[in-house]
């Protein structure tokens, strides 16, 4: 029946095409000059701005491509509007202006089991916020010093970034997932005198306390506190308090000192790859201007977050990412649901949130991704010829240029709303960010999802996004759009790449500059002369700028070897088309200088690895298979065919590899907090297994 209703559908929407497609689409008034235009002829029409010609190389400089804007920010940057010194400003705002609107939620947990979302109101968490905030001062902590935050997203989080805000004190996030180690150099880097720490994180700072107290005083749980710990703090002249303690020590008046743009609003430490991390400072200008940029572009391209808008909080606040788009949350007056903390139980607390914001990383959106296809795949022939029909015709009536609720309404409903449902049903904004997102992936969430989805780019060093792509606009899919309204961006050229930023097709190293940017790293001056040149932002990342004015990261700078025969091989973009082979979970990609080919350590895809057993009467369980001589073959001449389709290079094709069961996770130091992988630990680590690759290929016996 459904099938049918769908076949009738096409042949209405086949008749009534051409009328359908003469609507014409105001998309912004900077888009032309008066006359409405087709959205096709938008995505022809130039969404950049040249503000500087090229610069031609020379004096050890590389030559670098025009100096662009956003269409958007032709007149200029965006400025920040008086009145607007700090972040507090926009809760200060909001709160006056939806008291009674709930701001932070999560669910109450009765005898193990999660109830219905409980929440504060904007003006009950403002009451809750003067009062930390006065409890910091009466510790002896002062506008300009410095507070940590450690653990995973809760509303106290917010209410300690917020109390921080109030008084003019930086605050110094503590990633959740970090260890000790980190933790501790963090702690004594940034001279953290205070911290708010997660019930479950109070033993793993208390283990820091014999090298890391001489400026460390005072320590707030998120809740309870113990009174052993209490005691083993004081042994190391620090002081312990629960939640409600603390907020006891509250004077009954106190003024909120004054801020002032160019104050240290936070400084947020990056894992890095390599090395210890490095202190971000962002001004309280750049955060301010980041969320005036993300609202602009939302108001010129889409619809705005309001008060009738909630948000899922899961990705770290710990990161750049999450805290902006939480920011921006609290600006509009929007409300702010937090998951429990715990994986397995994020779909559970989404489905209960309904959000209608979601942000992701590529990594979840991976997940989803393959999640839903294996569903798809074992749904019998009707459901899936129904779902690849419907598939196909919404995809070509978005890239003729239909918005994405008008490509196929009918479809929506009878197809893909249960894949709507999955993210709650009310999801109308969904982000990616932090890394590449896929292009089969975005062409699948544009499809499927029912929603806005829009990949963005962005470091900690420009405060969050740099450059979005724009909704709606089909071209921009596999990009990560244009600048956003406060950076002006340009290429420069990397001549031992190949990459030539004054090219027909411009490619080059990533540069900013603009109102967003990082402040320099803390303490650490000759860090931040190494990227930050004549006042450009060097990313390290490597994009090509497409025709209509988009740009797409294709390389890293740094991750660049050169193999024995003088080949240079870019090892990420590499494992991102090996990423495309349906039997692999990760993988890591090794060369070096003194071998002519590559090796790779992946971690299968178990399901794939097992049905692959079983149909060829292979036995063990998933650990003996990641040995078995057949199974790596397999996996090896699979991910070679996917590198064929691809059109990789002989060179680029891998010689061996090795199964690994585990994925590579973050307790053995092999990836970052944002799923980045480590290389030189993942070396160290995988060092033997290497040895014997490049042995194996080369038929030497052990």
């Amino acid at each position: 029946m459904l099938l049918l209703l769908s076949l009738n559908y096409l042949i209405f929407i086949t008749k009534s095409r051409k009328s359908y497609h003469k609507k014409k689409i105001i998309f912004s008034e900077y888009c032309s000059s008066g006359q409405n235009q087709n959205q096709n002829q938008i995505i022809m029409s130039e969404f950049l701005v040249k503000v500087e010609e090229s610069r031609p190389g020379g004096d050890g400089k590389p030559s670098a491509g025009p100096v662009y804007r956003s269409i958007y920010a032709k007149d200029g940057l965006l400025e920040i509007p008086p009145g607007l010194e700090s972040p507090w400003d926009f809760f200060r705002d909001s709160v006056k202006n939806y008291p009674k609107n709930q701001m932070l939620g999560r669910r109450k947990v009765t005898e193990g089991k999660a109830g219905p979302y409980v929440w504060l109101t904007y003006e009950e968490v403002y009451s809750s916020t003067i009062r930390i905030g006065s409890a910091i001062r009466s510790r002896g902590v002062n506008p300009g010093d410095r507070c940590g935050i450690y653990g995973s997203n809760c509303p106290e989080w917010i209410v300690a970034m917020e109390a921080c805000n109030s008084q003019a004190i930086t605050y110094v996030p503590l990633y959740d997932t970090l260890g000790a180690n980190a933790v501790e150099f963090i702690i004594n880097h940034a001279e953290v005198s205070i911290a708010f720490v997660q019930e479950s994180k109070i033993s793993s700072i208390l283990k820091c306390l014999p090298n890391c107290s001489t400026h460390l005083r005072t320590i707030v749980s998120f809740g309870k506190i113990l009174e052993d710990q209490k005691k083993e703090a004081e042994e190391h002249g620090v002081v312990c308090f629960s939640w409600e303690e603390f907020a006891l020590l509250a004077e009954t008046e106190h003024d909120l000192p004054p801020k002032e743009k160019t104050n240290v609003c936070t400084i947020m430490y990056t894992s890095g790859t390599t090395g210890e991390p490095k202190g971000v400072i962002l001004s309280n200008r750049a955060l301010v201007a980041e969320v005036l940029s993300v609202d602009q572009m939302l108001e010129l391209t889409d619809k705005v977050v309001t008060e009738e808008d909630s948000y899922f909080s899961f990705l770290p606040l710990a990161h750049i990412y999450d805290q902006v788009m939480e920011t921006y949350c609290i600006y509009k007056g929007a409300s702010i649901g937090f998951w429990q903390g715990d994986i397995r139980y994020l779909i559970g607390d989404l489905l209960e949130l309904k959000p209608t914001v979601f942000c992701g990383v590529p990594r979840v959106y991976d997940r989803i991704y393959t999640g839903i296809m294996e569903k798809i795949l074992a749904g019998g022939l009707i459901k899936k010829a129904l779902f690849h029909f419907a598939y196909n015709h919404k995809l070509r009536n978005l890239q003729k240029g239909f918005k994405h609720d008008e490509a196929a309404p009918l479809l929506d409903k009878l197809v893909f709303d249960k894949i709507k449902q999955g993210f709650g049903g009310r999801v109308r904004l969904m982000f990616s960010g932090a890394a590449p997102l896929a292009k089969h992936v975005e062409e699948f969430l544009r499809v499927t999802c029912c929603c806005v989805v829009s990949q963005g780019y962005g470091l900690t060093e420009s405060c969050g996004g740099c450059l979005s792509s724009i909704a709606n606009i089909y071209s921009m899919m596999g990009t990560v759009g244009v600048p956003m309204t406060t950076i002006e961006a340009r290429l420069e050229s990397v001549p031992e790449l190949g990459y030539d930023a004054t090219a027909d097709v411009p490619r080059g190293e990533i540069c900013l500059r603009g109102n967003t940017l990082f402040s320099g790293y803390h303490k650490r001056q000759d860090l931040t002369e190494d990227v930050l040149v004549d006042g450009w932002f060097h990313t390290g990342d490597v994009g090509e700028l497409q025709s209509d004015g988009a740009m797409k990261i294709i390389d890293r700078k740094k991750n660049i070897f050169k193999l024995s025969q003088g080949e240079y091989v870019a090892v990420e973009s590499l494992e991102s088309t090996y990423s495309r082979c349906p039997l692999v979970t990760s993988i890591w990609v090794y060369g070096n200088s003194f071998e002519s080919f590559l090796v790779a350590v992946v971690v299968p895809e178990r399901k794939a690895l097992e049905d692959w057993a079983a149909n060829n009467n292979e036995s063990g369980d998933f650990k003996s298979l990641c040995s078995n001589i057949k199974a790596r073959k397999y996996v090896l001449n699979e991910l070679n065919s996917t590198a064929k389709n691809y059109q990789l290079r002989g060179f680029e094709m891998l010689k061996a590899i090795h199964l690994e069961p585990i994925p590579f996770n973050i307790e053995r130091d092999l990836i970052t907090p944002t799923f980045k992988l480590k290389r030189p630990q993942l070396l160290k680590y995988y060092k033997n297994c290497i040895d014997q690759l490049y042995n194996e290929a080369k038929g030497i016996k052990g």
